[in-house]
C-alpha cells in the first residue's frame, strides 16, 4: 500500500476550536519526569473545562522490572478498564494534551490507536498554548460517566527486544527518537548506558515542533528525509513515550505501519 493510499490517523486542533473542544472528552496528560507527582499537581491547580487526568507512571505504564524498559505499556485490558472508568469507548472523540510538546499525550494517542480506539487529537502547542488563546482554567474535577470496557485484545505495532533484532535483520530502519547527545552518546542523564543501537538513525523528536506548536507537512518531511522511503520502520526512544511523537508525525504523513519498539533504550540496554 503506498503512503497515498493509507488512512491519515493522526489529528491535531487548534486551541482556538472551542466547538470541537467542547464536544470531545478532554484528557491532560501533563507529566514531569524528573518529579512524578507534578503533572496531577498541575492539574489539580487548573485544567481545560472538563478534563480528566491520565498519568505515565500509572495510568499509561505498567510497573518497571528488570527488563521492558522504564515505562511498560500496561495489560491492555487494564488500559482499556482506565479509559472505561472514564467514559471513553472505542469511538469517543478524545482531545489529549500536555504541556511538554506533545510528549505524553502522544503516548495516549498511540496507546488508543494500538487497540483500535478511535485516535485522539492533540491539542496543538498544548495547555501554553490554550492559555494564550484566551482559554479559562477550572481547578474542580469532573465526574466521569463510566461505559463497559470493550476487549481489546493485544497491543499491536509494538515490538519487543527478539522481534526487534528480527526486523532488523529483515531490513527494517531503526530511528531513535532522543537529542542528538543522548544518540551519539555524549551524555545519558536516565539510563546508566550511553549510546545508541548498533544500525540506527537519528531522528529527534523535539526537531517536529516549531512556534510552540508541532511543524507542518513541508517542515515534518524536511525531519525525516529519506527515512520515509523506507519500507519498514521501527521508532524507540528512551522509554517508550517520546517515540510517540515521531510515530504520531509518521501518521500526520500517512505513514501509519512504523513500529513502536515500546521497551526502547532502557530496555536495550538492560541486557548489556
Amino acid at each position: 500500500m503506498s503512503d497515498e493510499q493509507r488512512p491519515v490517523q493522526a489529528r491535531l486542533v487548534s486551541p482556538d476550536n472551542r466547538e470541537r473542544l467542547a464536544r470531545a472528552i478532554i484528557v491532560d496528560c501533563r507529566f514531569a519526569l524528573g518529579d512524578p507527582d507534578a503533572g496531577r499537581a498541575a492539574y489539580e491547580a487548573g485544567h481545560l473545562p472538563g478534563a480528566f487526568y491520565l498519568d505515565l507512571e500509572r495510568d499509561l505504564s505498567a510497573p518497571q522490572g528488570r527488563h521492558g524498559g522504564r515505562h511498560p505499556l500496561p495489560a491492555p485490558a487494564d488500559f482499556a478498564a482506565t479509559l472505561a472508568a472514564l467514559g471513553i469507548h472505542r469511538g469517543s472523540e478524545v482531545i489529549a494534551y500536555d504541556d511538554s510538546h506533545q510528549a505524553f499525550a502522544a503516548r495516549l494517542w498511540w496507546m488508543m490507536r494500538s487497540l483500535g480506539y478511535r485516535p485522539p487529537r492533540l491539542l496543538d502547542g498544548g495547555y501554553s498554548a490554550w492559555l494564550a488563546a484566551g482559554g479559562e482554567p477550572e481547578a474542580s474535577l469532573p465526574v466521569p460517566d463510566p461505559c463497559e470496557a470493550p476487549d481489546v485484545g493485544h497491543w499491536t505495532g509494538v515490538c519487543d527486544i527478539e522481534a526487534l533484532r528480527e526486523a532488523q535483520a529483515a531490513g527494517a530502519l531503526l530511528v531513535d527518537s532522543r537529542d542528538a547527545a543522548r544518540y551519539e552518546g555524549r551524555e545519558e542523564p536516565i539510563d546508566p548506558v550511553a549510546g545508541h543501537i548498533p544500525g540506527a538513525i537519528n531522528r529527534p523528536w523535539l526537531n517536529t515542533m516549531a512556534d510552540g506548536g508541532q511543524k507542518g507537512e513541508a517542515g515534518l518531511r524536511e525531519h525525516w528525509g529519506d527515512a520515509l522511503d523506507a519500507e519498514d520502520l521501527v521508532v524507540y526512544c528512551g522509554s517508550g513515550v517520546t517515540a510517540c511523537v515521531n510515530l504520531f508525525t509518521l501518521s500526520r504523513l500517512g505513514r501509519n505501519d512504523a513500529t513502536l519498539y515500546a521497551g526502547s533504550w532502557s530496555d536495550w540496554c538492560s541486557y548489556l
